[in-house]
């Protein structure tokens, strides 16, 4: 089975900074999420106005219709805050895994609050992310992870987590 994984979280948490780093060294291409979203669901975020599940469900097909694309694997960067979103998800690229990176509302804001002014998305709206978050821990193929750990550890974590699930006949083998 191909590998295929989502890094996932709230806003801020460093989605991007992990998934691009677990592309490089998983040799797979990055999907980031943010680059998927339609005109009009950018223009809502800038203007501080959260998405709904209804601003959400093209963007989650088109991220679907992606991965599914990638039949050698992929590295997906997507907040996936609800259980709905993350089996879309699955729905389309079946023996997809979730890295789940956990971080505190306040670190959060602080951490969104830091970005430049032209990201499209403001900090008033951490707090509903925290809002819509549905935790995935405890759904099969998840790994929580600490966001503000250092990255060689996160990259550490996830490798053995992926060693894992090879050894026991999950995804396929992973560059070392």
């Amino acid at each position: 089975m191909p590998c295929r994984l989502v890094v996932m979280g709230v806003s801020g948490c460093g989605k991007s900074s992990l998934g691009a780093a677990l592309a490089r060294e998983l040799a797979l291409p990055l999907i980031e999420g943010d680059d998927f979203h339609p005109p009009a669901n950018v223009s809502k975020m800038r203007a501080g106005i959260a998405l709904t599940d209804a601003d959400r469900i093209g963007w989650l097909a088109a991220l679907g219709r992606e991965l599914a694309g990638h039949h050698a694997g992929a590295v997906l960067t997507c907040s996936a805050l609800k259980r709905d979103y993350r089996e879309r998800l699955r729905a389309a690229a079946p023996g997809l895994r979730f890295v789940f990176m956990e971080l505190s509302r306040e670190e959060a804001e602080r951490r969104v609050a830091a970005r430049a002014a032209e990201h499209m998305f403001p900090p008033s709206l951490v707090a509903n992310q925290f809002a819509t978050l549905e935790s995935p821990i405890g759904e099969p193929g998840v790994l929580a992870v600490e966001a503000s750990a250092p990255m060689d550890r996160l990259l550490e974590q996830v490798r053995a987590w992926l060693q894992q699930d090879q050894r026991a006949g999950g995804v396929s083998p992973i560059a070392s």
